[in-house]
């Protein structure tokens, strides 16, 4: 015969709430129970432990020794109990480590200084911040968030949009005056078109003619990067010509040090940046939902 479940945590909050009230007819108006259900449940409680917990008398209960024990030991963990319910609720006061992977240049230019303000605003949660452009596997890198550019894939994951940016081709001037500036796509045969050593959406660059049809000129260089940050230091360098989103190097731009390129070709196409999460809703915990939150409302990617 199956031996019945027991409901631990529920004898301890009746037990406990018996000693708080003083008599198990105000524990039971209390619990919104009959007198007699909070009885036999302390009786079965006895009974499972193998000693008296109460010295009942006509007026008022007393605890045993054992009895005195067991509340004290009740309380305690009646208390971690909720702690860790509060810890875990999507209302809860955001608390504790917060695991977060970014792309490399959402991570170095915006990121950054984003956890900075996050932790004055939280400064019960920690982070940890890790900077990658290689498509990890949350749960087993154990990350509450991963920030990734790029059209998503289908899964189970939930993703948060947090902004998109045009595309465009750039160089630098000392690069551009050494190899000449190309007027048209096709004069990128005789450049140096700097690529990832990741798998792409797209594998080259998209352009569209003067009668708006559209092209692909692969990417084929010296130079073959990790992440997008690398690609416009090599850029910045006078390596060759980088296609990164215009927020990435709009500094750059305005300050003189890269210039754009072939804009008239541009289709116009957008890279956007999500958010990647697990789970949903109530489901989250107080410290993703937060950050979540944080990041909707002060990422700039225009």
């Amino acid at each position: 015969m199956a031996r019945p479940e027991i409901n631990r945590s529920g004898e301890m909050e009746v037990f406990v709430r018996v000693i708080e009230a003083g008599s198990f007819s105000a524990a039971a108006r209390a619990l919104r129970v009959t007198p007699s259900a909070v009885s036999k449940l302390v009786a079965r409680l006895e009974a499972r432990l193998g000693g008296r917990l109460l010295s009942r008398s006509t007026r008022k209960i007393m605890l045993t020794p054992e009895g005195v024990a067991f509340h004290t030991s009740a309380m305690r963990i009646l208390a971690d109990m909720a702690a860790a319910e509060r810890e875990a609720a999507a209302g809860a006061a955001p608390r504790g480590r917060l695991r977060v992977n970014s792309y490399v240049p959402f991570g170095q230019h915006r990121l950054i200084r984003l956890v900075a303000r996050f932790l004055e605003l939280y400064p019960e949660i920690s982070v940890d911040v890790v900077l990658t452009d290689d498509v990890i596997d949350l749960m087993q890198e154990r990350a509450d968030v991963a920030i990734r550019a790029g059209p998503l894939s289908d899964s189970s994951l939930v993703a948060r949009k947090l902004g998109q940016s045009r595309m465009v081709l750039v160089a630098a001037p000392s690069y551009l005056a050494r190899r000449g500036t190309p007027n048209v796509p096709a004069d990128l045969d005789a450049h140096e078109r700097m690529e990832f050593g990741f798998l792409r959406h797209v594998n080259g660059w998209p352009f569209v003619d003067g009668t708006g049809a559209s092209m692909i000129v692969p990417t084929n260089g010296n130079v073959v990067v990790s992440d997008g940050e690398a690609m416009r230091r090599m850029a910045l360098a006078g390596a060759g010509i980088a296609r990164l989103a215009r927020w990435h190097v709009d500094p750059d731009i305005a300050a003189g040090r890269l210039v754009p390129i072939l804009e008239e070709f541009n289709p116009g196409d957008e890279e956007a940046t999500h958010a990647i999460y697990v789970g949903q809703g109530k489901y989250l915990p107080a410290r993703v939902r937060a950050f979540l939150d944080f990041l909707t409302e002060n990422v700039t990617l225009a």
